[in-house]
């Protein structure tokens, strides 16, 4: 009899251990060129925008959010004003100083008040995003808890909440958000200890959220219905294990990937959404500052100062831009069966 320990015994090759769904979409989508471009630019706006503040103290020396109407800059040696006289027409009014393209104050020109665009952009970037981002967890948050009661509980449960999904899907999306927003922007709202005032950036996010539930509770509702009906579900139910451990271990855990991968999506519709609100004056208020309120203050600039208005835009397309782009890629990378795109 062979010892098993002998060196004449054979030795059992040593057995792959799976990295786990998690980390092959990660390797998936790393290997995605576009993806990692897209979220290196996502991250780079975001940076710059956190560094509003040092922008502003630093490198333009003004404050965005005060009007400078006297205020005076040296260009190329030569002291000029930030509101100069205009040369168009009768030469009645005044015309913002343009951009002077160097790093520091009025790189990106002024506006009608006076204000620095490229310190007014970073700070409005910083809204865009903050609001974007927080409307979209209040959204998967709230769709979530939704589509799963739908989908787990079923029967009456099921019937309550999709009455309610199919009146808020009744709406078009941007009518019910005007809708809410002109009448919550003046009075705000209050919901048990929840108190949200007139002005506050926590009343566009709670607006954005709410409109956006249908569009992402139906998918999830759908999915869990598919999940409850699957195999191992039914499995799992023969043998007597818990709800609660179905529910956690079983049901939960298959939903987060689709979850994840409507989180770029949302954000840029969460973005445009915030920024048509604002451009309509229905969204951030002053003295805050969003890129959808930087539109509509360089609206009357467009023959005159087009930056002002343009900056902001091309700020709003570059990051929807790259948001779709990482959206795509992370789908790719949790959908097993996608091929996976190798340079």
């Amino acid at each position: 009899m062979t010892d098993s320990l002998s060196p004449s015994a054979p030795i059992a090759p040593a057995r792959d251990i799976s990295p786990g769904p998690w980390a092959t979409a990660w390797r998936r989508l790393r290997r995605d060129r576009a993806a990692m471009l897209a979220l290196g630019l996502l991250l780079l706006v975001a940076l710059a925008c956190l560094a509003a503040p040092l922008y502003a103290a630093h490198v333009s020396g003004t404050n965005p959010f005060a009007t400078n109407l006297n205020g005076q800059i040296t260009v190329d040696g030569q002291v000029r004003s930030v509101l100069e006289p205009s040369t168009t027409g009768l030469g009645l009014g005044v015309t913002p100083i343009g951009p002077t393209w160097e790093f520091g104050p009025y790189m990106l020109g002024a506006d009608n008040q006076g204000r620095d665009v490229a310190a007014r952009l970073l700070y409005g970037g910083r809204n865009s995003l903050l609001i974007s981002g927080a409307a979209t967890v209040l959204t998967l948050s709230l769709a979530v808890v939704v589509g799963l009661a739908c989908g787990f509980f079923g029967g009456l449960v099921d019937g309550v909440l999709n009455r309610i999904l199919d009146v808020l899907w009744a709406f078009p999306i941007y009518l019910l958000a005007i809708s809410l927003s002109i009448v919550l922007i003046s009075q705000g709202v209050s919901i048990g200890p929840i108190e949200l005032r007139s002005g506050s950036l926590w009343l566009p996010v709670f607006i954005i959220g709410i409109v956006y539930v249908p569009y992402v509770a139906r998918p999830i509702r759908g999915q869990t219905l598919s999940l409850m009906r699957s195999e191992f579900i039914t499995a799992a139910k023969a043998l007597g294990v818990p709800a609660h451990r179905i529910f956690f271990k079983d049901l939960l855990p298959n939903i987060l990937p689709r979850v994840i991968v409507l989180v770029p999506i949302l954000i840029a519709l969460n973005m445009i959404t915030e920024s048509s609100l604002s451009f309509l004056s229905i969204g951030v208020q002053p003295p805050d500052a969003s890129w959808g309120t930087i539109i509509q203050d360089g609206q009357g600039l467009l023959y005159s100062r087009p930056v002002v208005a343009l900056a902001p835009g091309i700020a709003i397309a570059l990051t929807v831009l790259a948001l779709n782009i990482l959206g795509d890629g992370v789908r790719d990378a949790f959908d097993p069966r996608a091929k996976v795109r190798i340079a």
